[in-house]
């Protein structure tokens, strides 16, 4: 009875492993690699999470993508899931960005810190920065949009052209 018990334990434990590994480069597995913040969250202090984010971009030689927003925002929610759910978007960010969230919202504008920023007239935002926290671009993301979502070679051409230079 022993040795029966021990070995279902071990099938389970092995099924459980092969599942972890089978799934390891799922886009649900590489979001947590490239979201440094991934929440809109108006008591964040949006300075402190970029600094954060600049410190572990330059250790991991990746760029920066300042995704401003807010949970008032469809097409913020809609961009966060197609960046998790689009496999080769996923992958391409996973390689060379992370990205930090910062709210936009009635209850906290940003002002001070998205000042520092070109304007912006439209939400999402994207502002890409380098390893070292300067401002490479600033893209109005309607310009990745394909009817009711996002194009993938127009995004993935983004991502290719402001990906740090190997």
């Amino acid at each position: 009875m022993r040795a029966f018990r021990t070995s279902v334990m071990l099938a389970v434990g092995l099924g459980a492993f092969l599942i972890n590994v089978a799934g390891a480069d799922t886009p649900a597995k590489l979001e947590a690699s490239f979201f440094t913040v991934d929440v809109y969250d108006p008591k964040r202090n949006a300075e402190d999470d970029l600094k954060a984010t600049v410190a572990k971009a330059k250790a991991d030689g990746k760029h920066v993508l300042i995704q401003v927003g807010g949970d008032w925002c469809g097409w913020c929610d809609l961009m966060s899931k197609y960046f998790r759910d689009n496999e080769n978007v996923a992958k391409a960010l996973s390689k060379d960005f992370l990205i930090v969230k910062v709210n936009y919202s009635d209850e906290n504008k940003n002002e001070e810190f998205l000042g520092k920023f070109p304007r912006i007239s439209a939400y999402p935002h994207l502002f890409v920065l380098d390893s070292d926290g300067k401002q490479l671009h600033s893209q109005n993301t309607a310009d990745l949009e394909e009817g009711r979502g996002y194009n993938e070679e127009v995004v993935l051409a983004f991502l290719s052209k402001w990906a740090p230079k190997k």
